[in-house]
């Protein structure tokens, strides 16, 4: 567990901050700077340092590229084309295709994440990334690319907290913030996702999830997941890599899965 969920220094090089790039919105979206006290509408186009919270209505759907400032394809500023948002850590773009090899994360409908921490250091060809979410509420899907061992990569929820190093996976939470289930449609290696889950006496649990598995409260170990929801995950991957400027289809029956096999983001 230590290894997955501990991160450590990459160089004396400076941290560099690195931005969450909202890529597709789909439905009722918003951001807020401080906590969730003044939410601002998200649309396409925008991106969010550290400290940002992204919040789905019931209809909406928002995926976001993590990544490094200079990398990502910022638009100039022309006033004829984009304008400033009201706040500084928000700017626009015009267009944007992720590549398979980026850290893209889809926010389902009737969610809260956080970007608790994004940063990014370089060290001599490679880049080290530190990434920090909290998932709040809701559920969400993430691909992460294949990370070098100093990088670190969390997703934090209420009652748990998943250490990735290129694995895509999905998490999902029940009403009372408690995780409903967890899993991996793939790894870029043979460990898998780590999950520590803390219960109500305190007592943490660890679990390995390797590709192709699930784990839900009340079972000892990890469980294979069911061909419905391995194709399911299969195509909610194969979306989050096609450009934002296409038609994409965000129908809800992509993830209207849990009526049969208990996994959905309802």
């Amino acid at each position: 567990m230590s290894g997955a969920l501990i991160g450590l220094s990459a160089s004396a090089q400076p941290v560099k901050p690195g931005y969450a790039t909202v890529i597709r919105v789909k439905g009722t979206a918003s951001y807020s700077l401080d906590g969730g006290a003044h939410k601002h509408p998200l649309v396409a186009g925008q991106f969010l340092e550290s400290g940002a919270g992204i919040y789905t209505g019931d209809d909406g759907v928002v995926d976001v590229v993590l990544g490094r400032a200079q990398n990502l394809p910022q638009a100039a500023w022309s006033p004829d084309r984009i304008s400033y948002a009201v706040d500084s850590p928000v700017r626009g773009l015009v267009s944007y295709q992720p590549s398979v090899e980026q850290n893209v994360v889809r926010v389902l409908s009737s969610s809260t994440l956080v970007i608790d921490k994004l940063t990014t250091v370089s060290s001599g060809v490679d880049t080290v990334s530190d990434t920090e979410l909290d998932l709040k509420k809701g559920g969400i899907y993430a691909s992460v690319k294949k990370l070098s061992p100093a990088a670190q990569y969390l997703v934090k929820t209420p009652t748990g907290i998943a250490g990735v190093r290129g694995t895509q996976f999905s998490i999902t939470l029940n009403d009372d913030g408690t995780i409903k289930d967890v899993a991996v449609y793939q790894t870029k290696n043979d460990d898998g996702l780590v999950l520590a889950v803390t219960d109500g006496s305190g007592s943490t649990e660890t679990y390995l999830i390797k590709a192709g598995e699930i784990w839900q409260p009340g079972i000892p170990n990890p469980v294979p997941i069911t061909p419905q929801l391995r194709t399911i995950l299969q195509t909610v991957f194969d979306t989050l890599r096609t450009p934002y400027y296409q038609e994409v289809n965000f129908d809800h029956k992509h993830h209207k899965h849990h009526e049969s096999d208990d996994f959905g983001d309802d």
